[in-house]
């Protein structure tokens, strides 16, 4: 996965193509971690819709988002009829509703991407049921080596385990599309950092209205 920003992940126009051939078509600037499940919704859908992921180990470093999304966004406002923000706050702490506001721009709901598959009533009673709940997604599950092990150390430092980890009581994933390859994965990711998987079916469905609510509004 690389740390730099990648083409638009649908198979609509590439970032070369002029203003014209985007008239009418909307910019989506995604979360890396939300992106491929993004683009297989507005391809289902149809939508006249060109996903812009931003890099998602950017979850890493949440400071660094609203800056990140200004920069595309205002590079993208120069040839798109419109561009929406597929970010919920996602740990800005206010910084990216502060950029939607200045560039009259949109964003997905929620504070953080779990909201969206979850919902946020759903996550809420996860979190009164056991507050040392660690959220997985797909994309989390199939990443799990490179966004946790490897970008917090564990992978060459395992007695670190215990400080990042050691508050928490359970390992709930959100599966979006479960299989027994990726539920071996979910029981992997788990396992190594120690704590049991419970395994929450949510399928895509809140994403993708919260989507069409975003792309589809006039």
């Amino acid at each position: 996965m690389s740390s730099s920003r990648t083409a638009p992940t649908s198979t609509t126009p590439s970032s070369s193509s002029s203003r014209s051939d985007r008239s009418g078509r909307v910019a989506l600037i995604a979360c890396g971690a939300i992106a491929q499940p993004a683009a297989a919704v507005v391809e289902r859908r149809a939508w006249p819709v060109d996903v812009h992921p931003l890099p998602p180990l950017l979850h890493n470093h949440p400071e660094r988002i609203a800056a990140e999304v200004r920069a595309l966004a205002e590079q993208l406002g120069e040839s798109y009829d419109r561009v929406v923000i597929g970010y919920a706050d996602c740990g800005t702490y206010g910084a990216l509703d502060e950029v939607c506001r200045e560039l009259g721009v949109a964003r997905l709901p929620g504070l953080h991407c779990y909201d969206l598959y979850a919902g946020p009533s759903r996550l809420e009673t996860f979190f009164d049921e056991q507050p040392g709940t660690y959220l997985l997604t797909d994309f989390l599950v199939r990443s799990f080596a490179r966004t946790v092990l490897q970008e917090m150390g564990l992978d060459r430092y395992p007695e670190l385990r215990d400080t990042y980890f050691g508050n928490y009581t359970r390992v709930v994933w959100l599966a979006q599309d479960p299989d027994e390859e990726l539920r071996a994965q979910a029981e992997a990711a788990a396992a190594s950092i120690g704590l049991p998987l419970t395994v929450v079916e949510t399928g895509d469905h809140g994403l993708e209205q919260a989507l069409a609510d975003l792309v589809l509004a006039v």
